[in-house]
């Protein structure tokens, strides 16, 4: 173990594995550029469907129970099924994977967001003649800005993690310098695995910490003192109620 150790920081501390151009920061380039994309993808998606659900209250569980079902395919299948799609083999295929595996935690939290709105603030809302768009854009979608943020961070942060795996289908990103370790056996190449494996960890992070920084900015001052509610109901399985 210690040699794989040695070996790695041998690896990290090369200036050509940096500098290359399938090096470490072309491809973590890579890496965020599909993870973003992705995400992007899972949010023109879920949230229209999630906020639409959640401002009319019906229809939201089973709509995300079934999303929900699409965390029960293996994410390597996801990475294996599209490339076999009109969309061939490369980097969009693993964005459209990774979509997918996006759709779930931004579905669940934008339903359970704008369920949670204080009812009394929707009906004093009403009472002063606003109409449903404007209920939803002036009162709804601001208090439910702590669900929709925690929902975005937990899709990027999952999205950049399992990213690694697009490798294993040919795609690009951190999940290639695994890969190559793998090919080249245990011994060889088990120091390549793991400072791979470090890269990931750090880069997610990295984007955890800044997305905590985000939701922070992007959350209405009043509403940051319930921050630990809502992310312990966020994280609850999606629409229990």
């Amino acid at each position: 173990m210690s040699s794989i150790v040695s070996q790695a920081w041998v690896w990290l501390n090369d200036p050509l594995n940096w500098t290359n151009s399938d090096g470490i920061l072309a491809l973590t380039w890579q890496h965020l550029w599909i993870s973003a994309a992705s995400v992007a993808i899972g949010c023109a998606i879920a949230w229209p469907i999630g906020i639409w659900l959640g401002h009319h209250g019906r229809g939201g569980g089973l709509v995300v129970g079934v999303s929900n079902l699409t965390r029960a395919i293996p994410t390597l299948a996801l990475l294996s099924i599209f490339p076999l799609t009109i969309l061939g083999f490369g980097p969009w295929s693993a964005v459209a994977a990774l979509a997918v595996f996006a759709i779930p935690p931004l579905l669940a939290n934008a339903v359970l967001g704008l369920r949670e709105v204080d009812p009394s603030a929707r009906d004093a809302a009403y009472g002063m003649g606003l109409s449903g768009w404007q209920v939803l854009f002036r009162v709804e979608l601001p208090l439910s800005v702590p669900y929709l943020a925690s929902g975005f961070r937990t899709a990027a942060v999952q999205v950049v993690a399992t990213t690694t795996l697009a490798a294993l289908v040919g795609g690009p990103g951190l999940g290639a310098i695994i890969n190559e370790g793998f090919g080249l056996g245990i011994a060889s190449g088990g120091g390549e695995v793991l400072a791979g494996g470090l890269l990931v960890v750090v880069l997610c992070l990295l984007v955890e910490g800044v997305l905590v920084l985000v939701e922070r900015a992007v959350t209405p001052r009043p509403l940051r003192h319930t921050r630990r509610r809502t992310r312990r109901r966020a994280s609850k399985p999606a629409l229990a109620r």
